[in-house]
């Protein structure tokens, strides 16, 4: 098997160390690794199946020979490194939200749209975390019906918001037990005990941006520009792995039992649903794994050719990391590298 030549620009950071770890997982055929972070982080070593790698810093040169580029750095840094990797013969899978609006540059879930992955000109984009567990729960239900509208909440870990959101929910927990005040630096307000609807800045309309991700995402995913999505996005008290509650309409009416009959063969889903056991979707279940898991379907009874359910979802792993590796797996596979 022909092995590649594979970069990660942010490699110390959450997603990146999540990407070494499903690299290694899925073994994927690599033949030599560069590990890409700050000026602070470089000299860093970091174990890989077994070798030791050395942390560099991100520079211009870095891309010689490259093949694959995995960037889980920020926007900026994407913005400024993923075009000289592309011109230096790599291709990007890009983790950040720099490029999912351009037209020029496919907005990629392997289990949804892994054909879009053909149209690329160097840079492939992963979609928002929490798009990509929705849009892996229902993609066979659009499959069989097309999604004309969904109304979606979000329940966001706060390991979403990075290692500070969860050494925040820890202090804050550990602060109140000993009957201290709490310190607010990564969240808006105090996040333990407490759920917070607000992720990102808000629109003229009132909407934050983390709650606009979806319908964009989802319009280019799914290749239906009619797409209408209203989504409230909340961050919860949880340290890993999202959970949404769904509502689709579609074209024609797909019934509970053919949902579940749908989910239960549709690619990347569990369908968990048995409620005279008292099993659902639970974050704590969905996490460290790669498996959408989707329960509680029933029809909506408020509205005409439309479902209710609810899912779960690891958002460093599928909704990050494993995604951009799968979206490498289909570089290698259909020779697009």
């Amino acid at each position: 098997m022909k092995k590649y030549n594979i970069a990660i620009i942010g490699a110390t950071g959450a997603v990146g160390q999540e990407m070494l770890k499903i690299l290694e997982e899925r073994n994927f055929p690599i033949k030599d690794l560069k590990l890409l972070a700050s000026s602070r982080s470089a000299g860093t070593k970091v174990e890989f199946k077994g070798k030791e790698y050395t942390i560099e810093e991100t520079k211009e040169d870095s891309f010689e020979n490259i093949d694959i580029v995995l960037c889980a750095a920020e926007n900026e840094i994407s913005e400024k490194f993923s075009p000289i990797a592309v011109k230096a013969g790599a291709v990007v899978v890009d983790n950040s939200s720099a490029f999912r609006s351009n037209d020029n540059v496919p907005l990629v879930i392997p289990e949804v749209n892994g054909e879009d992955v053909k149209n690329h000109k160097g840079i492939i984009a992963n979609p928002n975390c929490s798009t990509t567990i929705a849009l892996t729960a229902v993609n066979e239900l659009n499959k069989y019906g097309k999604i004309k509208r969904m109304i979606v909440t979000t329940f966001q870990a706060v390991s979403g918001a990075g290692v500070n959101g969860i050494k925040e929910l820890d202090q804050q927990v550990k602060d109140i037990s000993q009957g201290k005040d709490v310190d607010v630096d990564t969240f808006q307000h105090q996040i333990a005990y407490n759920v917070i609807p607000q992720i990102g800045h808000a629109d003229e309309v009132g909407y934050f941006e983390e709650e606009m991700k979806l319908q964009i995402e989802g319009r280019k995913i799914l290749h239906n520009p009619d797409l209408k999505v209203n989504c409230t996005c909340v961050r919860v008290p949880v340290y890993r792995s999202h959970s949404e509650s769904i509502t689709i309409e579609t074209e024609k009416e797909i019934s509970p039992e053919k949902a579940r009959e749908l989910l239960s063969k549709a690619e990347g889903v569990k369908l968990v649903d048995d409620l005279d056991n008292n099993m659902y979707p639970m974050p704590l279940n969905a996490t460290d794994q790669d498996l959408i898991y989707v329960g509680r379907v029933r029809k909506d009874i408020s509205g005409d050719n439309s479902l209710v359910l609810w899912c779960s979802g690891d958002q460093v792993r599928k909704g990050a990391a494993t995604n951009a590796v799968q979206i490498a797996e289909v570089l290698v596979k259909e020779n697009l590298v």
